[in-house]
């Protein structure tokens, strides 16, 4: 039997073998599968992105640009609406009067006191009822009282002041006098209308005494109730 050195040599393979190269190849081509797959999921995520990013690039510009725009608007436009139209302001109401001799004359009222006020240029000199003003009242709260209008007004001993007042006790007549000063005072300067209206010597003091009521011992307090 001759024996040939240059004949290729015949591998034998089991069928193990065969099996479990068979398995091999398809495992390895099952992960070039996978491989494959993520690079085109990761290539269509980064596509994604590139594409959002451009939108929301595009969607900013296009909002700044309309806040430029609303911005140009608002100051061109908004500035008339807002504003609203300012009313002018009403004249006072001057409840005195000056008569033909240039006398400043003014009426107050309090409780059920009236006084009639006459106002001349002068040195400061106060009558009422034909009396000085510290004999009249006694009480320095009531000549502290009449003396304020006078006081914030800064004509305070530059004007003679005549009054004559009736009715009432002596807080209603210089609740009344008061009154009739500060109204005396804004017919003579009307530019002194706003002193006297802060200082409240314009306002009316409505306020009088509550009547005593049938069946009670005053306006509201009772007699004493016995049961038996």
């Amino acid at each position: 039997m001759i024996f040939d050195d240059d004949a290729p040599e015949t591998s034998e393979e089991t069928p193990e073998e065969v099996a479990e190269d068979a398995t091999e190849e398809t495992v390895e081509d099952a992960t070039d599968t996978e491989e494959a797959s993520d690079e085109e999921a990761s290539d269509e995520e980064a596509s994604d992105e590139e594409a959002s990013d451009e939108e929301a690039s595009d969607e900013s510009g296009d909002a700044e640009s309309a806040d430029e725009d609303g911005a140009e608007l608002t100051l061109g436009e908004g500035s008339s609406e807002d504003e609203e139209p300012r009313t002018p302001r009403q004249p006072a109401l001057i409840r005195g009067k000056i008569d033909r001799h240039g006398v400043a004359i003014g009426t107050g009222r309090r409780k059920t006191a009236v006084a009639r006020v006459r106002i001349t240029d002068g040195d400061g000199g106060m009558t009422i009822n034909g009396r000085a003003l510290d004999n009249y009242f006694q009480i320095e709260r009531d000549r502290l009282l009449i003396e304020a209008p006078l006081k914030a007004t800064e004509t305070f001993g530059s004007v003679n002041v005549w009054v004559r007042v009736n009715g009432g006790g002596p807080t209603g007549q210089a609740g009344a006098i008061v009154l009739g000063i500060a109204r005396a005072l804004q017919a003579k300067n009307p530019n002194l209308h706003e002193a006297l209206s802060d200082g409240g010597y314009l306002t009316r003091d409505g306020r009088m005494v509550e009547r005593k009521k049938y069946g009670y011992k005053k306006a509201r307090k009772s007699f004493q109730f016995s049961k038996r």
